[in-house]
């Protein structure tokens, strides 16, 4: 028998940035019974998914679900509406659009890295005037998509996607706006229509509340029509033959019938929650997690106080400190997993994740657990910071 999760006592502490804690309710969904995934249930079941995940988006356009990570929906999004030897520009705000630009270069694509110009990009969200500058002087229109994270998972900074899409068209550049909303979706407001993304990326692990195992590109009529005219070998990812079968709630390949299951549970209790008390919680949790860092007399590793993710808060470590010595010692004394630095920034920052199926008292066990923790490594903090967020959430 397997032993995971396997603690003396008490519960575990996920408070890393995803995968996030799944319900019980979405647990028990997905332990049901596994039906014909091309008998007409699932057909039915199918359709009221597809209908449903496009009210997480925000959109009226058609979703793609794929049985995949994020990372094969970033793949997804590049060669439906590219073509090889096509230039991408790619905004760098941390690790995860590094990872997305390194994914479009092994594809072949001209990749252009743009970013807070004198700045530590890992530490600001997209400044929309850059990328109006760059396309301002293409001219010839060579750059065919801008590529953003609108919540970068690895730095806790959350980008204004609405300003991106007014500075493409502010230049008129027919360039299509490709987003990473992975972390963000669920969690922070987003909304693809309104927003004007062409292809939005997201998955199933974060604010949704699901294992991974489901990816998803929120389309746009304009990446429509691109994926027409798109010459990269696809199979698995083209969107035309999933659009087809989608029209009758089935798929052409087969689904990831119980995750769907799952899907179809977390969908009908955020709905029921309503998106704007979620986004309401989510900013409030996060708030107080500023409040706990500020008093442990830490750095938060965004510094401008206008894109704070409302999912994660990335705090740099006192110097001298390994940050993954004090994670480990969180995890083995205090059953608390915290989330990694990632990249530039590994030993150097931790991450407390609080999306998805968190509260109040869920954030104040880990503020509890990572004070604990610093004390033990011989941090002396300013104040206590499990006494601020209680002061802030009372």
């Amino acid at each position: 028998m397997l032993k995971l999760d396997n603690h003396a006592s008490g519960r575990h502490f996920l408070h890393i940035p995803g995968p996030s804690p799944v319900p019980p309710r979405v647990l028990r969904a997905i332990s049901y019974q596994t039906i014909d995934h091309r008998g007409p249930e699932f057909g039915q079941f199918g359709l009221k998914v597809l209908d449903g995940i496009k009210k997480i988006f925000k959109t009226e356009q058609p979703v793609i679900i794929y049985s995949a990570s994020g990372t094969g929906s970033w793949e997804g999004a590049l060669v439906n509406v590219l073509n090889p030897g096509d230039k991408v520009l790619f905004y760098e705000t941390g690790q995860f659009a590094n990872l997305w630009r390194a994914l479009a270069k092994r594809l072949g694509l001209d990749v252009e890295v743009v970013g807070k110009a004198g700045q530590d990009s890992w530490r600001w969200g997209v400044d929309a005037s850059v990328i109006e500058e760059r396309l301002r002087k293409d001219t010839q229109h060579e750059i065919k998509a801008v590529c953003v994270v609108h919540n970068e998972t690895s730095t806790g900074v959350t980008s204004n996607i609405a300003a991106v899409r007014k500075a493409i068209d502010s230049v008129k550049h027919p360039a299509l706006l490709l987003v990473d909303s992975v972390s963000g979706l669920g969690s922070a407001d987003y909304e693809h229509d309104q927003w004007g993304a062409d292809v939005t990326v997201s998955g199933s692990q974060k604010g949704l509340m699901l294992p991974p195992g489901i990816g998803f590109n929120a389309l746009s009529p304009k990446a429509i029509e691109a994926s027409k005219h798109s010459t990269f070998p696809k199979s698995y990812w083209a969107w035309d033959e999933i659009l087809e079968s989608n029209k009758t709630g089935y798929w052409p390949t087969t689904p990831s019938t119980n995750l769907m299951y799952g899907l179809h549970e977390a969908i009908d209790m955020m709905m029921a929650e309503g998106l704007d008390t979620i986004f309401a919680r989510h900013q409030r949790l996060a708030a107080a997690c500023r409040e706990a860092v500020n008093a442990w007399g830490l750095e938060i590793q965004c510094q401008d106080k206008d894109c704070h993710s409302p999912v994660l808060t990335c705090i740099a470590v006192p110097e001298g400190m390994d940050a993954d010595v004090l994670r480990k010692h969180a995890l083995e004394k205090f059953n608390l997993s915290l989330g990694t630095g990632l990249g530039k920034i590994k030993g150097k920052a931790f991450r407390i994740g609080h999306l998805g199926d968190c509260n109040e008292l869920s954030l104040m066990a880990a503020l509890s657990g990572v004070e604990m923790s610093l004390g033990s490594m011989g941090y002396k903090p300013k104040a206590s910071g499990v006494v601020a967020a209680q002061e802030f959430l009372k």
